[in-house]
């Protein structure tokens, strides 16, 4: 089969068997595989891979087509998909109290085992997720990371009925997050770069859409950053009504400029930040995506392209999310 790794800074294409699954696993012929920012950090080296030679892509859409012998039930022929998470113990602290995100054992597609940049890829029966009918593979990719990181981030966030929230970055994850805060009665007042990018928000309900730096017309509830810029967590700060909290999105960030304390955390702002995702993140954010239909802006590159998809990433030049088809 065709695949992709990553050596030594790049993205190599390369020739590889048809991985054989484990007992517990899936293996899935890849009908579509998103291109997250993530994947661009593991071959940057911002995120150094776990394994030499890594396969990246952990938003992977297919058709699965042999099944582990300790495998239960019946998965032949099911759509399912692959996310980030692929691994926790299942005993530690975290995971006992429901924060498997945070268990020090935790594994992941594209980073610690081979993901879908390929024609072929394996996953533990236990982290594959059944999908919501009504969309198409190429949809449904960027759901499984980009949409479920948002959907966490909200949670974060803890915004109130009819609440205000600001949205630095309007990429692959923001504009799905943007679109679920907006059905639940949220104003959202999209900040980015990207003219384009600011066009697809308003188009999507955005209250409002401006540059990065530019103040809100009105004070935020709370914010979500997901462009990996450090510099702008002062400014989402500085944009928060009293009481309101900034979520960090991303797993990479640049360096955050010094923060002063009367203007960017008194009257009880808060900082947090939204590591992975667990399970039943997943769930329930595809059970929202099945009960209210979401716009899925995608942008689509043959697996061949994939390292063509990752430098229009790099390049802002991609429109809603980059999704590889075999």
């Amino acid at each position: 089969m065709l695949a992709w790794e990553v050596s030594a800074g790049k993205l190599l294409a390369v020739d590889r068997q048809v991985p054989v699954p484990a007992p517990d696993e899936l293996l899935v012929r890849v009908t579509a595989s998103g291109v997250c920012r993530t994947d661009l950090h593991v071959v940057d080296g911002d995120l150094p891979p776990h394994r030499a030679g890594v396969t990246p892509g952990h938003e992977v859409v297919g058709e699965v087509v042999d099944a582990g012998t300790a495998v239960e039930g019946s998965w032949l022929g099911e759509r399912v998909g692959i996310a980030w998470l692929r691994h926790t113990c299942g005993r530690c602290r975290y995971c006992v109290r429901g924060a498997e995100n945070l268990c020090p054992e935790s594994r992941y597609t594209g980073w610690d085992a081979d993901g879908g940049y390929a024609e072929f890829a394996t996953v533990p029966a236990g982290y594959a997720y059944r999908l919501p009918p009504g969309y198409s593979d190429v949809e449904l990719a960027p759901l499984l990371c980009a949409g479920i990181i948002g959907y966490r981030a909200l949670r974060r966030v803890d915004l109130p009925p009819g609440g205000r929230l600001g949205i630095y970055g309007f990429g692959a994850s923001a504009h799905l997050t943007a679109q679920v805060a907006i059905g639940s009665g949220v104003r959202v007042h999209v900040r980015t770069r990207s003219p384009a990018a600011q066009r697809l928000a308003v188009e999507l309900g955005a209250a409002s859409a401006a540059g990065s730096h530019d103040a809100p017309p009105e004070p935020l509830d709370a914010a979500i950053l997901f462009a990996p810029a450090g510099d702008l967590v002062p400014v989402a700060l500085e944009a928060l009504d009293r009481g309101g909290t900034l979520a960090v999105a991303g797993i990479h960030l640049t360096g955050i400029p010094p923060l002063d304390y009367d203007r960017h955390l008194f009257q009880e702002r808060t900082l947090c930040s939204v590591t992975a995702n667990t399970r039943d993140d997943g769930r329930a954010f595809l059970a929202r995506a099945a009960e209210h239909r979401l716009r899925v802006t995608v942008t689509r590159y043959p697996l061949s392209r994939a390292d063509a998809a990752l430098a229009d990433l790099a390049g802002g030049q991609v429109r809603g999310a980059a999704v590889l088809e075999p």
